[in-house]
């Protein structure tokens, strides 16, 4: 079961390697602009220093559980789990404040939080097991 955590929990970082794509690299483009809701080229030139500093919070809460996945490989489990178990928790924890503070993001909330929360879930039954 720890396998298939380390697994999911790879599969959120690199959802959010994507989203640090998006918010850090493509944040000007219009399907960009579409997908995070930004009505015009003015707004989102207005907003781009915030999305590029969110794109590497992303990029590196996806870093901390890559991190965790490849020590865990490498037989450093200890701190490989306490990695994946940071990273994931992180993209979780930011996934509630997303719904918490705007209901109306629940569906961008369920793409960042969903991924994390089956990780955190897979990964702290894997570990109960052994």
């Amino acid at each position: 079961m720890i396998i298939a955590g380390l697994i999911l929990a790879a599969a959120a970082a690199a959802f959010h390697v994507f989203i640090f794509a998006l918010e850090s690299l493509r944040w000007m483009e219009p399907a960009t602009r579409k997908v995070f809701g930004v009505a015009s080229e003015a707004d989102a030139r207005t907003m781009k220093p915030l999305a590029f500093n969110q794109g590497f919070y992303n990029l590196f809460l996806a870093l901390t559980a890559f991190l965790g996945v490849g020590l865990y490989i490498v037989g450093s489990t200890v701190v490989g789990l306490t990695l994946v178990f940071a990273g994931t928790g992180m993209m979780l924890a930011a996934a509630l404040v997303l719904i918490l503070s705007d209901r109306s993001k629940a569906r961008a909330a369920t793409m960042q939080g969903a991924l994390p929360l089956l990780a955190i879930v897979a990964t702290a039954i894997g570990v109960g097991i052994a």
